[in-house]
């Protein structure tokens, strides 16, 4: 049984979510919530129906939850339509997951290094990190496939062995996943939580990194004794997401031209990784160790001279180079002279221009520090 969080002792659902869910029944009449008429609302019916700038219901439009459920489950996650929530991005879900299970003090597992933002969130509501080998923590969170910062993906047999670690220490999992279509090899991408049936789970992903990040708009599935408590949680938050967000992404992901934009988007990415690994190995050959990664968006560098990147970037920054400094992905002590560079959203030529300018500083800074 997971330990939840003290401040949901009190929680309740929503009286006016419950009522929200049956206003749309014929012939109801509703004296109830706050709804506008809804012939009042703006007359853009010639590109979707009216009832769209209506609300709507917390854990997503039917269509949509429909739709990722169905894909859930063609990869083995134990996840019914009703057992699915569409999130205002991704990042929703991490606070909905921490307010649920993180009190201070709480011990919560994660990878080192580890998503920022992330880390961030757990912070706040008072985690004591602890790595994932940990079997007494209440909460793993883990980004096994491509995962930021490092772009690295678990095998098969770590994935097991984190399932079975899990089960047995009565942890709960929150697989984090935003990444498991951008895959430019053949990797291990199962879910783990597809190893998970009888125990406690959290999965999501994301329509950001595969569609458009602008319309805020990801997922959730989790076991069944999580679920609901997430549910009034979110009803708390933003009442839903976006409806028009969400029928925007359902037209795409229903479209029949969806599986083969993910190709076409793989191989995207993929010829600009490997430019961008051709283009690292041209500046920063002699300066930083890394590994082509088999999928996602970022390479993880560490420099062979160890000057703590974080003191950088200003000067990066003010060359006109942006990075990210590896030292902040870390919960505890960080590892100094890492990296992380993003290959997706830079041409060619603006790949090129960046790597030379971010190689002189390295290498400027390297100098000056053994005068």
């Amino acid at each position: 049984m997971p330990t939840f969080s003290d401040r949901i002792d009190g929680l309740r659902p929503s009286p006016i979510r419950t009522i929200l869910s049956v206003v749309d029944r014929p012939g109801m009449v509703s004296f109830a919530g706050g709804l506008p008429a809804t012939t009042m609302l703006p007359d853009w019916s010639g590109s979707f129906a009216p009832d769209l700038l209506q609300y709507g219901p917390s854990e997503g439009e039917p269509a949509l939850r429909r739709a990722v459920a169905e894909r859930l489950r063609a990869l083995g996650v134990d996840a019914p339509d009703d057992r699915v929530i569409i999130l205002s991005g991704s990042q929703q879900g991490i606070d909905l997951v921490a307010k649920l299970l993180v009190d201070p003090g709480t011990v919560t597992a994660v990878e080192q290094p580890t998503y920022l933002a992330a880390l961030q969130v757990f912070r706040f509501y008072g985690a004591r990190f602890t790595d994932l080998a940990d079997p007494t923590a209440s909460l793993a969170y883990a980004v096994p496939t491509f995962a930021n910062p490092t772009g690295a993906c678990m095998s098969d047999a770590a994935r097991a062995a984190l399932a079975d670690a899990c089960r047995d220490s009565g942890t709960v999992l929150f697989e984090d996943d935003p990444y498991r279509e951008l895959a430019y090899d053949a990797v291990d991408r199962a879910p783990i939580v597809a190893r998970m049936h009888g125990a406690s789970w959290v999965y999501q992903g994301s329509f950001s990194k595969t569609f458009a990040p602008g319309l805020r708009l990801g997922f959730m599935t989790a076991s069944a004794d999580l679920f609901d408590r997430l549910v009034i949680l979110k009803q708390a938050v933003d009442l839903h997401s976006s409806r028009l967000s969400q029928q925007i992404v359902l037209d795409a992901v229903s479209d029949g031209d969806w599986t083969d934009r993910l190709e076409r988007l793989a191989d995207f990415y993929r010829a600009r990784r490997d430019d961008f690994d051709s283009l690292l190995t041209r500046y920063l050959g002699d300066l930083a160790d890394w590994r082509r990664p088999s999928g996602g968006l970022f390479f993880w560098l560490t420099l062979r001279d160890r000057i703590d990147t974080r003191t950088l970037l200003d000067d990066a920054v003010a060359a006109g180079v942006a990075f990210m400094p590896g030292e902040e992905f870390y919960a505890d002590e960080p590892e100094l002279g890492t990296m992380r560079l993003n290959f997706s959203h830079s041409d060619s030529a603006d790949a090129d221009r960046g790597l030379a300018i971010l190689a002189d500083l390295i290498a400027e800074r390297i100098a000056a520090r053994s005068r």
